[in-house]
């Protein structure tokens, strides 16, 4: 099933608690997944961020929001209990307890106060309700790299193929190939025979050598144009090579990539303007925000 969302899982993990016992998050996400019939996979999904589970988000903030209510109490750092609240919500046997639930008592009307203002509140969707704090700014967040790539990737198709080239040795280099930006730049471009357009070191010491070939192709790349490229590779005893396109590559060319002894990394025109904003190529910084938590350890007298 699909991974519920963390008004859903509040009243499962009230439940959880419900034996009166202290608990860890880490004991009660392994057991709510369980319940939730959840597959490997669905609870290894990590948020755009890539920092943490989005499983694991949601119950935390499940937990956190019941504690502003007063149904859930920290004992210590990452444990939590159920307190007489709690208890007295699951003896009225609720058939769903979520945000509108909560609003009864006073000290998560206070905390929700404290997290909107009103005109906040008045515009909030459904969509953004369901969702954790970090899961509303991540999704924000992946919105606006979607679309910079998109007009990145527009840029790179109007440039011109010497300033694509240039693009192209200055992504490498960023990455950690080539040595410095002069040894790469009179690397590219030097053979230019058997559809190689150039040559880069895979290291700054030189200890293997990677051919590449970047064309700003408008159709989808198949696997004849793989196959013309491994077969230059093995002309030149070469192991490792490079593809880049502005447009996209078939199934069938990542299958015969796979499959061959050559290792040939595909870069299609998405992944390349995702690698540019990766490495702050040809993009600059607009806002950088922080998301800080409370540090415990501060917090705990010796």
């Amino acid at each position: 099933m699909a991974i519920p969302d963390y008004q859903t899982i509040m009243l499962p993990l009230l439940k959880f608690a419900g034996d009166k016992e202290e608990h860890s998050l880490r004991e009660a996400i392994d057991i709510l997944a369980q319940e939730f019939q959840l597959s490997e996979d669905e609870q290894k999904e990590l948020l755009p961020s890539g920092q943490q589970e989005v499983f694991l988000n949601r119950v935390g903030w499940a937990r956190t929001y019941m504690k502003k209510a007063g149904l859930l109490d920290s004992t210590r750092r990452g444990y939590f209990k159920i307190t007489d609240r709690g208890l007295d919500v699951l003896k009225q046997n609720p058939q769903k307890i979520d945000v509108q639930f909560l609003e009864q008592f006073q000290e998560f009307r206070d905390f929700r106060l404290l997290r909107h203002k009103k005109e906040d509140e008045e515009i909030e969707t459904k969509e953004i309700s369901e969702a954790t704090p970090e899961e509303t700014l991540e999704t924000a967040y992946q919105r606006l790299r979607d679309d910079l790539s998109i007009e990145l990737l527009q840029q790179i198709k109007n440039s011109s193929p010497s300033q694509f080239e240039k693009l192209v040795v200055e992504l490498l280099v960023k990455m950690g190939y080539g040595g410095s930006r002069h040894d790469a730049g009179k690397a590219i471009g030097k053979s230019g025979d058997e559809g190689i357009d150039g040559i880069i070191k895979e290291d700054r010491l030189g200890l293997d050598i990677i051919y590449i070939q970047a064309k700003r192709w408008d159709n989808t790349v198949g696997r004849p144009e793989v196959q013309k490229f491994a077969g230059a590779l093995q002309g030149q005893r070469a192991r490792k090579g490079i593809m880049i396109t502005t447009s996209t590559f078939s199934q069938d060319a990542y299958d015969y990539a796979s499959r061959i002894d050559s290792k040939i990394v595909l870069i299609d025109g998405k992944r390349l303007a995702q690698l540019m904003i990766d490495n702050n190529l040809g993009v600059s910084t607009l806002s950088t925000y922080e998301i800080k938590r409370i540090d415990s350890d501060y917090f705990t007298e010796e």
